[in-house]
């Protein structure tokens, strides 16, 4: 081929062209490396662009004269180091083999999962098959071109490689910017059947390759690939980091958890906070799943009354996110619901770092409480004026009995910060006692004593038995709140 008809590629491409080597471009067609892989392996700029990825294999060969298009292998192959992830070659996942546009295959499956997004950030997951056999192309090349400069630079990788092929028709085809994002991409290329990827070595030639590699020989002068049947399987799959939704709970109910509580595949309780703000959320973001956080809890048959408990949602995979006349129509439906179990106050979108807030506010918060109390003798006057004056009380306090089945048995000091006697008329025996304590503190335990593991406690104090009979949660301060 003369001179005069040989191609004129420009800027990156006459650099490639210049710095190609022939007999290593020959060696790699005739063993089924394709036009991508062999710019990535055998020129000298470590630079990889969409210029380069437009290079087909008749321009290669033109680029090198007479003598490569004979040698070269005319039926085009899946290539024995990518597995035809850089020539857009692949299985999908019936492994039905797909030829078509790749990018226009990636864009209709994003947009089937119905994601809402104006950016994204592109993932790619490749198997290990694909390094090794990079890997064991290139101890091939050092066995013939030791000396060679282009064997010395730095490639660029297969992952790397198709990013810069399908990053830019994806950004124009999707209509969104690829930036620091919260909605992924990812491509999962999953490799087929182990005959089908290339390599040939057996095990007794894999150890030898190792140990040669141990002795300082990194060379592997004879041809030890097979062509390869099958290309990868490629999956594409969407994610959106979570999003959050914060407000504050009420449980009006004694019969409610806070969480899904199933023993033995029976539940505890009518329903569940959890289930019922989760589950009137969820729909509305079009997520996959929730979590449900709360600062704190009570028990089942204690009431969150007052001004509510802190809680967080969050969404896993959302593809949309409900506006904030959407959350309004969420939580009047949630007050307004026929059987009044839970009601939520100041719903609204936030985000991820309210989460940590929540968490630090949890060790700093106060919470208030009105129990109602029985007592074995009739409460007097100098009892409520007693207990009304302490202030800031500090008690010990053995995890109770009836968790030690789930937690560890210790010893914790806590502060009652401040008491209040409240009488009920027509019967002595019984009062309303309202306080405000440190998070934490075991209000049950602190009235009954809990078998003297918490001291002192009401019944101490009093010189008499006490028990509690009904507890309701008035308010929990976050902080500063």
């Amino acid at each position: 081929m003369s001179d005069e008809s040989k191609p004129t590629p420009g800027g990156l491409l006459n650099e490639a062209a210049r710095s190609l080597h022939p007999s290593a471009v020959k060696d790699l067609l005739s063993l089924g490396v394709c036009e991508r892989c062999i710019l990535r392996l055998v020129t000298v700029t470590a630079t990889f662009d969409s210029d380069l990825a437009t290079v087909s294999s008749s321009t290669l060969r033109g680029w090198l004269g007479s003598g490569v298009e004979e040698a070269a292998s005319p039926e085009p192959s899946i290539c024995i180091v990518c597995l035809g992830v850089l020539q857009f070659v692949f299985s999908d996942a019936k492994q039905t083999l797909v030829k078509s546009d790749h990018v226009a295959w990636i864009t209709d499956l994003v947009k089937q999962q119905g994601h809402e997004f104006d950016s994204f950030v592109l993932e790619v997951s490749l198997p290990s098959t694909i390094s090794e056999n990079e890997r064991a192309v290139l101890l091939y090349l050092k066995g013939k071109y030791s000396d060679e400069a282009w064997l010395q630079s730095e490639k660029v990788s297969v992952k790397d490689a198709l990013k810069v092929l399908v990053l830019d028709p994806l950004r124009a085809s999707l209509g969104a910017k690829s930036d620091s994002s919260s909605f992924h991409i990812r491509l999962t290329y999953s490799q087929a059947s182990d005959e089908a990827q290339g390599l040939s070595e057996t095990k007794h030639e894999r150890k030898k390759r190792k140990t040669d590699e141990e002795n300082g020989s990194n060379c592997m002068s004879e041809n030890p690939f097979k062509k390869v049947s099958e290309p990868c399987i490629l999956s594409v799959h969407c994610n959106k980091m979570p999003i959050f939704f914060g407000g504050r709970y009420f449980k009006y109910s004694r019969n409610v958890s806070q969480s899904r509580w199933i023993i033995d595949d029976e539940r505890m309780g009518e329903a569940s906070v959890e289930e019922i703000i989760g589950g009137s959320i969820l729909p509305a973001c079009l997520g996959d799943s929730y979590k449900f956080h709360a600062a704190g809890r009570e028990d089942i048959d204690v009431r969150m009354l007052g001004s509510g408990r802190p809680f967080l949602i969050e969404v896993q995979n959302s593809r949309k996110c409900p506006s904030q006349q959407s959350l309004t129509e969420i939580e009047e439906k949630i007050n307004n619901s026929e059987k009044k179990l839970v009601g939520v106050k100041d719903l609204k979108f936030i985000g991820s770092e309210c989460w940590a807030m929540m968490r630090e506010g949890e060790a700093e918060k106060q919470k208030q409480y009105a129990a109602l109390v029985w007592i074995s003798r009739p409460l007097e006057e100098e009892d409520c004026n007693s207990v009304s004056s302490m202030k800031e009380l500090k008690i010990l306090q053995k995890t109770p009995i009836r968790v030690l089945h789930r937690r560890s048995q210790l010893e914790r000091e806590r502060t009652i910060h401040w008491m209040k006697v409240e009488k009920i008329k027509g019967n002595a025996h019984y009062f309303l006692l309202h306080l405000c304590t440190q998070a934490g503190t075991y209000i049950k335990e602190f009235v009954h004593g809990d078998l003297g593991r918490t001291t002192p406690s009401m019944g101490s104090i009093l010189g008499c038995r006490a028990e509690i009979i009904q507890l309701d949660v008035t308010d929990v301060k976050m902080g500063d709140s």
